[in-house]
């Protein structure tokens, strides 16, 4: 891993493939372990940040489930908008059902508060919140978390799945937007 640069913007080495595998592990682990093998439960990836933590997430989990997507965007840059826009909804019937939500990373929790409000009227058995990262020093809302990954620093990342400005998806590693010198 060495510093890249997208756009206008440097990043240097955060976080390996090798410990974001760990991560996803450990979150299916414990997802499985807490809903059991006889419940069915439909994952819910917010893209387009999820769909790698996603994919490997289902890969990990060791029983029978679902899984689906909903579109959310509140960034612009590297910056948070603090506005929600839903893009793409569900039309899956979620009624009486266990719903987790797969997340990329919880900083704000303005998009975790548009999710509480999507399935507020859904009906659901069980909602819970899985996110592979999550920043604590900025989270603003009293909304639960029931699984995280790991807690990191509020700084800007990129890479396995998080983007600036549509580049670095496809990075395996995470890159940390490099401090002005």
């Amino acid at each position: 891993m060495s510093t890249i640069k997208l756009h206008d913007k440097y990043f240097i080495p955060y976080i390996n493939k090798e410990n974001i595998s760990k991560y996803v592990q450990y979150l299916a682990n414990i997802v499985a372990e807490d809903i059991g093998k006889n419940e069915v439960p439909i994952f819910i990836g917010i893209l387009n940040g999820s769909f790698m933590f996603a994919a490997d997430f289902v890969r990990e989990y060791p029983y029978n489930c679902h899984i689906t997507f909903v579109k959310l965007a509140s960034y612009e840059g590297t910056n948070s908008t603090g506005k929600i826009k839903q893009l793409v909804g569900l039309n899956e019937d979620l009624e009486g059902k266990t719903v987790v939500i797969l997340e990329d990373i919880i900083d704000t929790g303005n998009t975790l508060s548009e999710i509480y409000k999507i399935f507020k009227n859904k009906n659901v058995k069980n909602l819970k919140i899985a996110t592979l990262f999550f920043k604590p020093d900025v989270f603003r809302k009293s909304l639960p978390i029931d699984y995280i990954g790991k807690s990191i620093k509020d700084k800007f990342i990129v890479g396995y799945g998080l983007d600036y400005d549509g580049l670095g998806r496809n990075l395996p590693d995470i890159y940390q937007l490099k401090e002005k010198e």
